[in-house]
């Protein structure tokens, strides 16, 4: 694990600083809070802990498909 000392308004680049994935920054420290803002395309997933364990639970758990309505097979005309 890296470990980085940052101040209020100051970044993280992750990957390629030339064209790097994204960027984080810390955007206000008050007290014991911290807020982090994260610059990423939409493509990729970003998540707290505890969404990320509950997204990975709810992926683990065999859950039986939810129908909505029945398909009918279709009946060949006659000719």
């Amino acid at each position: 694990m890296l470990v980085i000392t940052r101040k209020e308004g100051e970044e993280v680049v992750i990957g390629d600083p030339r064209n790097p994935i994204g960027v984080v920054r810390i955007a206000s420290i008050k007290g014991d809070r911290v807020r982090v803002a994260f610059d990423f395309p939409r493509s990729i997933d970003v998540h707290r802990r505890e969404v990320a364990e509950m997204i990975v639970e709810d992926q683990q758990t065999p859950q039986s498909p939810q129908v909505i309505g029945a398909i009918k097979p279709a009946i060949a005309s006659q000719a």
